[in-house]
């Protein structure tokens, strides 16, 4: 008996990427596809186009009815990034300007 199963080629998930996942951690996860296709997706989802018109903070994902948060998107996208997220030493101070001081005396 022959298993077709691993022979089934998803090509909606080849043609329109987007369309195969349910939320951004979905992409990030996915090690099928390269770190390029995985920011493009998730930077299409973060588009304005992608926008629900009565919610600018939703998105609705291409080709459904899913709805997902901006910050869904953001966060996906910043897991891809390979900085830290707290950089040791934490967040770098800005410094006031000297040349402005002279000013408000």
């Amino acid at each position: 008996m022959i298993d077709h199963a691993d022979n089934v080629i998803d090509l909606n998930r080849i043609l329109h990427p987007g369309t195969a996942y349910a939320r951004p951690r979905d992409v990030v996860a996915d090690p099928a596809i390269s770190m390029a296709k995985k920011r493009a997706i998730l930077a299409s989802w973060a588009s304005d186009a992608a926008a629900v018109p009565s919610n600018p903070a939703l998105r609705e994902l291409p080709e459904s009815y899913r709805r997902i948060t901006i910050d869904e998107v953001l966060e996906a996208l910043s897991e891809l990034d390979s900085e830290p997220r707290d950089p040791p030493g934490g967040k770098p101070a800005r410094l006031k300007s000297t040349a402005r001081g002279g000013i408000a005396a």
